[in-house]
Parts: structure tokens; C-alpha cells; sequence
């Protein structure tokens, strides 16, 4: 293995990892709030954690697997994934309509304003290695990953939008409506994985082609 496809699944392990810590902090912080922008923003990196350890898991077995074999267990994972990004959507969205029907406010979360901070700085830079990387290796779907991360980065700037609005001017309803927002986002990345029978997450588009080029 080249010290450039070292670096991919290094970057891959290190994006996991940190959806891990992200999905566990966020959701706390959601609990103590009540909110569900919050609690949606963990779920979203929850899965995206689990499709990137189903990905890794895969292709560390490639060499063990037929072919045959090896596609069913992709199908079977896929299809795990992408309903359960959609069963997710469901209770997302249920919760934020829920909450701006019977003005069920949050309370303010410095806790989770840091969270989407953090996911602020550390996205943004991720992109750029992994654009950066996948561009010296050659590898279109590495830097098709990095666009996904910068947009987890996006995510994380109307995650803080909503929070802020909460903390500093008392607008609660930006909270519930942020979690229309991760809804929707959640549908489309599960609409997509049963689509395209193929995990795209920010998470996990890279694993695969990366360490080979392509």
C-alpha cells in the first residue's frame, strides 16, 4: 500500500471515528436541550459512522469473499443503511413538526453550539485533504467524498444558524426547523443509497475506490 492510499483510509478512519464522537456529544447535548436539531444532527453521523464501517468492513474481506458473495453482502448493506437513514427521516421530521405544532421550545445549548463549532473547523479541513489526496491519487470518488464532507460542513453552519438563534435572541422555532432541514437531508442520502445501490455518505464514499485508482 502507497503512503497515499495509507492516507485515504486513514483519512476514511479518522472521519468515522469523529462521527462517532460527533453522533455521541450531539445527542447528549439534544437530550438535555430538547432538541431535535440537535438530536438529528447525531443521527445523521450516526449512520453516516455505520455506512463507513460497513464499507470498511467489506472491502477488509474483499480478499476472503467470491465475488457473488461479496455483492450480496453490499446489497444487504446498502439496503440496511438507506432504510434506516429514511426510518430516521420519519421520526426527525415527526419530532420538529411536533414541536412547532405545540411550541414545544428547546432550551439554549452552548454544549451544542461548540458541537457544531467544531464541526465548522474540522469538516472544512478534512475536505481539503481528502480533495487533496484524492486528486494525487487519481481517485474521482475520494474527491466526490470530500464534497460530501464539505456539505457535512454546510450542514453544521445551519445546525449553528438554528442553535444560535435559540441561545442569543430566543427564537426557538429555528431549532424545529432545522430539523426539517436534517430530515430532508437524511431522506435524500437514503433515497440515494436504495437508488444507486451504492453508500454515499460523508462517511464512506471514499473507502472503496481509494485504495485503488480510478
Amino acid at each position: 500500500m502507497t503512503n497515499l492510499h495509507r492516507k485515504a483510509l486513514n483519512l476514511t478512519y479518522f472521519t468515522i471515528a469523529y462521527n462517532v464522537v460527533e453522533c455521541a456529544l450531539a445527542l447528549l447535548a439534544g437530550a438535555w436541550a430538547g432538541s431535535i436539531a440537535l438530536v438529528g444532527f447525531g443521527l445523521d453521523s450516526l449512520v453516516e459512522s455505520l455506512s463507513g464501517g460497513v464499507m470498511i468492513y467489506r472491502f477488509a474481506r474483499h480478499a476472503t469473499l467470491s465475488p457473488a458473495e461479496e455483492e450480496r453482502r453490499e446489497r444487504r448493506s446498502v439496503k440496511i443503511v438507506g432504510y434506516t437513514f429514511l426510518i430516521l427521516a420519519a421520526y426527525v421530521f415527526y419530532e420538529s413538526v411536533e414541536k412547532l405544532i405545540f411550541q414545544e421550545a428547546p432550551a439554549p445549548s452552548l454544549l451544542g453550539i461548540l458541537i457544531a463549532l467544531a464541526s465548522m473547523i474540522i469538516m472544512p479541513a478534512l475536505f481539503y485533504l481528502k480533495y487533496q489526496t484524492g486528486k494525487s491519487l487519481g481517485s474521482a470518488s475520494l474527491m466526490a467524498d470530500s464534497k460530501q464532507t464539505l456539505a457535512c460542513a454546510m450542514l453544521s453552519v445551519a445546525l449553528l444558524i438554528g442553535l444560535g438563534l435559540n441561545y442569543w435572541f430566543g427564537i426557538w422555532q429555528a431549532d424545529p426547523v432545522i430539523g426539517l432541514v436534517i430530515a430532508a437531508l437524511l431522506v435524500r442520502e437514503g433515497y440515494h443509497a436504495l437508488k444507486d445501490k451504492k453508500l454515499c455518505s460523508c462517511a464512506s464514499c471514499g473507502v472503496s475506490p481509494p485504495l485503488s485508482e480510478d
